[in-house]
């Protein structure tokens, strides 16, 4: 058993229906409504360095997060879990937690939540480890904190300062607002709005794997790289991307797929 149920917090596997080629980490911890345990945190931190494996042998292109759980995605802290904890404990718990989303926002491959409830607190921190958010109408986002006596603590002040900017930041840590799906999108919280997040979330996977692996990589490390430092080393680490390219064999495929009239087969290499 683990916590309070007998099926693991969160579960990896392949989704066939995309040549098994796309991952998805299912929450599914209804009884504490997908809130990050120490069982959960150990359950997700066992997926992504899974990922991490997959993908280093090609076994792995995307990864789609999700959850099962009805109108909630993940309530954020188990606040029952913690009520129990001293403060170096909750701190020590917080480092592994930020470990978690920055190691699963470093995977070398396209990673989307699918969001169709609630994201609140840490809930929302780990959906910004994702390259994209698709939303339905009934997903809400927000950072609850500060009505808790603290702030978000995982990489919610920084992500979401630099997806929306300082004054809509401060606006949602100073109110406690809960955006809607919607909003989110508005806001920029959030890139995609759907009836279906799951099926809008698959259908970016689908595109990125027409596209040559070590490519998406290159651009995935030279815009999150480049968006941390001054324009010119930016474009610095841009050319070193680019170059790193020039010698792999899906480069010499795609020109020769162009010049044959066919679509690529790209290998990785």
């Amino acid at each position: 058993m683990v916590g309070l149920s007998q099926k693991a917090p969160a579960v990896l596997e392949a989704i066939s229906a995309l040549k098994g080629k796309v991952s998805q980490i299912t929450l599914q911890y209804p009884e504490r409504r997908n809130a990050l345990s120490s069982a959960m945190v150990s359950a997700l931190q066992g997926c992504v360095s899974q990922l991490h494996e997959m993908v280093k042998e090609g076994q792995c292109r995307g990864v789609l997060l999700r959850s099962t759980v009805e109108g909630t995605f993940c309530a954020g802290a188990d606040l029952k879990e913690r009520a129990s904890h001293q403060p170096a404990d909750i701190i020590r718990f917080g480092d592994s937690v930020r470990g978690l989303i920055d190691s699963m926002a470093r995977l070398p491959v396209p990673v989307v939540a699918a969001i169709n409830g609630a994201a609140l607190g840490g809930g929302a921190e780990l959906s910004l480890g994702a390259d994209f958010r698709a939303v339905s109408g009934r997903a809400s986002m927000g950072f609850p904190e500060t009505g808790l006596g603290i702030i978000p603590g995982v990489g919610g002040t920084q992500r979401t300062l630099r997806l929306i900017g300082p004054p809509r930041t401060k606006l949602l840590l100073f109110t406690g607002r809960r955006l809607t799906g919607e909003e989110a999108v508005d806001w920029g919280l959030a890139d995609i709005l759907s009836d279906d997040p799951e099926e809008a979330a698959l259908e970016i996977l689908e595109q990125s794997l027409q596209k040559a692996p070590l490519a998406l990589a290159a651009a995935k490390a030279a815009v999150d790289d480049g968006f941390e430092v001054p324009f010119s080393k930016g474009m610095a680490f841009e050319r070193a991307y680019y170059a790193q390219l020039f010698n792999t064999e899906d480069r010499i495929e795609a020109l020769q797929a162009f010049a044959e009239k066919r679509p690529p087969k790209f290998q990785g290499r």
